[in-house]
């Protein structure tokens, strides 16, 4: 009976996989294995004042995923992305680029989303596979916080060069009112790792500016983790 619902959902809503666009699946496992590769250090045009990696460059099922999760309301992708950075994280723990879990809480704070994109898209993509992320590296001590947000005057950043997306999120990314991080600007938590998670990273501008943000609340950031780099 089950095989029976799934073929006749299967056409009234075709699955296909949002990484190659296969049949049959939403999520294939050569997929899965191409976006949980071991991450790659980045060099950010705009700003290297910490350490920045990736999963990989920003095509095949990297590039797929991340733009059915944006442009075509795939939220169901947020949990494959979600698993691939916190085994990505794994790495980064297991080499010694991040504390391990016995020595440090982790805390993943989402790259902020411009308001207007967010509502088109149903919410905020990167929180959401920020937000699986951290369900996938439980039980270790790790919490999601979505401590920042964009204010408005921010324009869609396709088709600026380095020093033109830098003036554009220059001073338009503020601390949520009432985040739980402005704890951690307090001290509130002790022996705590900061890695902030975004999508995509161009040319580290959106990145920049959002550690610039929380190191002048007082937040050290150990990193920056991204889906894919152009």
């Amino acid at each position: 009976m089950s095989g029976v619902l799934a073929a006749m959902l299967d056409l009234a809503l075709p699955r296909e996989c949002g990484g190659c666009g296969g049949s049959g699946t939403q999520w294939c496992a050569r997929c899965e294995e191409e976006l949980a590769s071991p991450p790659i250090a980045l060099s950010p045009r705009v700003d290297r004042s910490v350490p920045c990696w990736a999963l990989g460059t920003y095509a095949g099922a990297r590039r797929a995923a991340v733009l059915a999760l944006k442009e075509r309301n795939r939220h169901d992708l947020a949990a494959p992305i979600g698993r691939a950075v916190a085994a990505a994280v794994r790495h980064l723990r297991l080499f010694g680029h991040l504390d391990p879990p016995e020595l440090a809480r982790l805390v993943l704070i989402p790259a902020p989303t411009r308001a207007r994109a967010a509502r088109s898209r149903g919410g905020d993509p990167v929180l959401r596979f920020a937000a699986d992320a951290a369900a996938a590296l439980a039980p270790e001590p790790v919490s999601m916080v979505p401590a920042l947000a964009m204010a408005r005057g921010v324009r869609d950043s396709v088709g600026l060069g380095a020093a033109q997306r830098a003036a554009n999120i220059s001073g338009r990314i503020r601390v949520r009112r009432g985040a739980p991080a402005v704890e951690l600007g307090c001290g509130a938590y002790s022996a705590t790792s900061v890695l902030l998670i975004d999508d995509v990273m161009t040319t580290g501008a959106t990145a920049a500016e959002s550690v610039r943000v929380l190191k002048e609340l007082g937040v050290p950031v150990d990193g920056v983790l991204v889906v894919a780099a152009v």
